[in-house]
């Protein structure tokens, strides 16, 4: 496949950010006056007004948010719905802006030049697009920036919604280096991480030999940068001094590279438009991988019997995987079934055209643990089963977090989890959750608790106390009233109180580990005085 260079020449294209916080409370119309958290792996992760007010920030884990703000209202986070409400503000945006990149829900990005020409400048641009995004969506909060690339203006348009006002004042940086440069180097190296996704291990390495502002890292010489911290470290090293944010070796694909689908009978349901996505999509990644390709930015059109026309650029900088696209078009194409009034016919076409393509890095498949070839085969089974059954009917595991071992994983559409990227969908399992049990995590998980007494040496019944101490050593365990087995090595107790607030769902327990003389190991839990099985081990 050959290639053409972008046609942004070596300066980074003047680019406008739209930036809505807190978007997911917004999509769950939830109102600024009332305090309200969405939660997302048991940490806050977007807040209405008057929880911000109250003191609850993103990233407070659910026990510290509801003790700073007992009222506090929790909302489960839906991805599906954060992007659906979106489409509103996209739609309401694109009567002026005619090509739109989303890179996820609650934030767009456009070139600024052409609009700002029409409309009267760059201020009176951004002040009309503010405008028509807080007609669309009600309660709203929006703030947005212009600058030189991509990062740039994202820092812009956060500094811009920090205004804490529904209408902000845009935020514009001069064009030139000069004014790029005087813009980012006082700001601190942690916003690579927030807005230009750079390993946080990297953040950190980087404070600890002492470079705490991007004027720091922009002061390094470029090669030391390449030769200490690799194409990562160059990659943060060149928006911070201002230059391109986009992937070194990103190119335009030939324009007769497109996948589409026409239908003889026009559709009016979603889940039969996503599933001629999902083999769409996985055309378009085949033609791809054939030449060593990852799509960065995709134009996904949609157009109906009657010529309505839904056109969207989904831009993702680490690549476009097939369920990554797949979630965006369900997402684009679910807001625009359901915006108000809805659609005068069903839908004739869909086309996917990759708009930006960089080179495919590939993967390392690990000797020691990560992904193996075995996630290889699994993730082509589950596709294979879900093309014959519907995607609707295949069920996989994603880790949600909990201090049970029942808790810590949901299952979940094969449609919204992401098969091909293992490491990627269980990266959280890191995430603290205080109170868990320690590692290894049991072979089997109970789907419903067994009953069982432990009796100490004098056959006497163990009790704990509200303190987790425990009458007498652990002796012996009868599970379902069968004889009594010795228990040859025990751990414990892990006491554990939770949902202390919610009288209808407070527990406290404390959980041992039990190993028997028939070498069976068990995790038993005692709550209210009556012994459970919820696991084993082996």
């Amino acid at each position: 496949m050959s290639a053409r260079p972008v046609a942004y020449g070596d300066a980074p294209p003047r680019l406008a950010v739209l930036w809505c916080p807190d978007w997911s409370v917004v999509a769950a119309g939830a109102s600024p006056l009332e305090p309200v958290a969405v939660l997302y792996a048991n940490r806050v992760v977007a807040r209405t007004p008057a929880a911000a007010t109250a003191g609850v920030r993103q990233g407070h884990r659910r026990r510290e948010a509801q003790r700073i703000c007992p009222s506090l209202r929790l909302i489960d986070h839906d991805p599906a719905r954060d992007g659906r409400e979106f489409e509103a503000a996209v739609r309401s945006v694109a009567q002026m802006v005619p090509r739109l990149e989303t890179t996820e829900p609650g934030s767009l990005t456009f070139l600024a030049r052409g609009p700002s020409r029409y409309f009267g400048g760059e201020s009176a641009m951004a002040q009309r697009v503010v405008q028509l995004v807080i007609d669309a969506v009600p309660n709203v909060v929006t703030g947005i920036g212009i600058a030189d690339g991509r990062f740039t203006a994202g820092v812009a348009a956060r500094q811009s919604a920090g205004q804490h006002a529904a209408a902000a004042v845009p935020v514009i940086i001069g064009s030139g280096p000069n004014d790029t440069r005087a813009f980012l180097d006082p700001l601190s190296v942690s916003t690579l991480a927030d807005i230009a996704d750079v390993s946080g291990d990297l953040i950190d390495l980087f404070r600890r030999l002492g470079v705490r502002r991007l004027g720091d890292l922009a002061a390094l010489p470029a090669a030391d940068v390449l030769a200490r911290f690799g194409r990562a470290g160059m990659f943060a090293h060149r928006i911070a001094c201002g230059g391109d944010d986009r992937a070194a070796d990103a190119v335009a694909p030939p324009p007769e590279l497109f996948v589409t689908q026409a239908f003889e009978d026009p559709v009016h349901l979603l889940d039969p438009l996503v599933f001629a996505a999902k083999q769409l999509a996985q055309q378009l990644h085949d033609l791809l991988v054939a030449n060593g390709r990852v799509c960065t930015r995709l134009s996904v059109v949609a157009e109906t019997e009657h010529g309505e026309r839904s056109e969207h650029l989904w831009y993702r900088p680490n690549g476009l995987s097939v369920a990554a696209i797949v979630e965006r078009v369900r997402w684009q194409f679910d807001g625009w079934i359901q915006q108000p009034g809805g659609l005068s016919g069903g839908i004739v076409l869909i086309r996917f055209t990759p708009d930006e393509v960089c080179s495919d890095d590939g993967s390392q498949l690990g000797f020691w643990g990560g992904r193996t070839e075995a996630d290889e085969w699994a993730a082509r089974a589950v596709a294979r089963v879900a093309g014959l059954v519907g995607e609707q009917q295949v069920f996989v595991p994603a880790w949600r977090g909990g201090r049970q071992p029942g808790d810590a994983y949901a299952w979940v559409c094969i449609d919204t989890a992401d098969v091909t990227e293992p490491t990627e969908r269980l990266a959280v399992v890191e995430a603290p959750w205080p109170g868990h049990l320690p590692a290894p995590s049991p072979a089997t998980v109970m789907a419903e608790s067994v009953p069982a007494e432990v009796f100490d040496a004098a056959g006497h019944v163990v009790r704990v106390n509200g303190r987790g101490v425990l009458s007498a050593p652990p002796h012996t365990v009868s599970v379902r009233g069968r004889p009594a087995e010795t228990i040859a090595a025990w751990a414990g107790p892990w006491p554990i109180d939770e949902r202390w607030w919610d009288s209808r769902q407070h527990r406290r327990m404390a959980r041992f580990q039990f190993t028997t003389s028939s070498g069976e190991a068990l995790l038993v839990v005692v709550e209210q005085q009556q012994w459970w099985i919820t696991a084993v081990y082996s």
